[in-house]
């Protein structure tokens, strides 16, 4: 039913979509990005909430979790607050572009971390459990269990409040931020995880759809009105090939599935929301003529893997979780969950494409980026021309 509901309301938005697709096609001038700026979620949290277990702030149980191996261990060796067994796309891009992997701003901001040149690395502003959508509007739905209060909003007031030891000025900034490039995202899909998680229909996570894109576009507006210049805007993934939503919302007709075993109705959902953005960044490029505003396909980056996980090297199903491992039959929850103590993970996480259920391997991560920066899944491409091999 949702499927089809869906189906319905995204058919008319397609042939304006095509069309605004073609019109934005062109490739972003080549040029060499030295330094990145990240807001974002866990997708993107390169250690936000590693340092925030040291303040004041409540970080609940399942959280924390991520602050122990085996996250972490296959390229780092230790955890780094990273929610992946290594690196995440936003590594692979400051790998590619040959700068240091981003710093996160709380540990900056809690002086664990010294070493940082403000103008030559960047910063992270990424925290797991982040949503676009302030914790209040949550609470109001009568969803309580909003894992960080650090939303889309408190990061851009984080971003001001360092602004003054980057840049002096609004044209002074413009000019700094000229080789820089704004990662915005992804951030949104939490708005719609903790619904979701919660048994709520698609429905309804549809009537919020409108007020993620309109934060999200908020948040660009005020990043190019403090002079950035350059900005990488995520869509959603293919919701319904997680590992999660396949476990936690089985449908005894095979009807709800496609070919490689995705639920249909929250891929559409996806693809819905990912319509909608992909409408409100070409409205926002007709604003800021001056301005690159790149879409990155996150959904179809992903869903290639699920669709023909062999041929990227995967051997293991989309219904296979490296941490922890999970039973033969999927339906059946397993009893630790990552990053508890004395769980371990799969021997050979490069095998898996997810890696705790909710969060892909650092070899998914590495193939998804390598198709934003080499492939054909951002639009328009991104154009670096300092980048070093991925």
């Amino acid at each position: 039913m949702a499927s089809s509901w869906l189906k319905i309301l995204t058919a008319p938005l397609q042939l304006l979509i095509v069309l605004l697709h073609v019109a934005a096609s062109s490739s972003v001038s080549s040029r060499c990005f030295t330094t990145i700026y990240s807001f974002g979620d866990s997708i993107a949290d390169t250690g936000n909430l590693y340092f925030d277990i040291n303040t004041d702030h409540h970080i609940p149980p399942s959280q924390s979790l991520v602050l122990n191996l085996p996250y972490g261990e296959t390229y780092f060796h230790h955890p780094t607050g990273r929610w992946s067994n290594g690196r995440l796309i936003i590594d692979f891009f400051a790998e590619h572009m040959g700068i240091p992997l981003l710093k996160p701003y709380l540990g900056i901001k809690n002086g664990k971390i010294r070493d940082w040149n403000p103008k030559e690395e960047g910063v992270n502003f990424a925290v797991g459990g982040a949503t676009a959508l302030d914790p209040s509007f949550f609470v109001d739905k009568g969803i309580n269990d909003i894992a960080t209060n650090y939303s889309l909003g408190v990061q851009l007031d984080w971003f001001q409040h360092l602004l003054p030891s980057i840049c002096n000025s609004s044209s002074g900034c413009k000019q700094v931020f000229g080789s820089s490039l704004f990662l915005v995202g992804e951030i949104g899909g939490n708005d719609f995880n903790y619904l979701f998680f919660l048994g709520r229909p698609i429905e309804e996570a549809t009537t919020y759809v409108p007020l993620v894109i309109n934060k999200i576009s908020w948040a660009i507006n005020k990043l190019i009105d403090l002079g950035a210049q350059t900005l990488v805007v995520p869509g959603n993934f293919a919701l319904g090939c997680s590992f999660f939503y396949l476990r936690n919302h089985p449908s005894t007709d095979v009807e709800d599935y496609d070919e490689a075993g995705c639920l249909k109705s929250y891929n559409n959902f996806a693809d819905y929301y990912n319509n909608q953005l992909l409408a409100e960044l070409n409205r926002l490029r007709q604003l800021h003529p001056g301005v690159n505003i790149i879409y990155a396909d996150y959904y179809h980056a992903s869903l290639q893997l699920y669709q023909s996980p062999t041929q990227f090297g995967f051997t293991k199903s989309i219904l296979d979780s490296c941490c922890p491992l999970a039973n033969a039959n999927y339906h059946n929850a397993p009893v630790k969950h990552c990053g508890e103590p004395g769980l371990i993970s799969c021997n050979d996480p490069s095998q898996f494409i997810t890696w705790d259920g909710v969060h892909l391997t650092e070899a998914a991560y590495k193939r998804i980026a390598k198709g934003l920066l080499k492939g054909s899944f951002t639009n328009p491409k991104i154009g670096i021309s300092c980048d070093s091999d991925i």
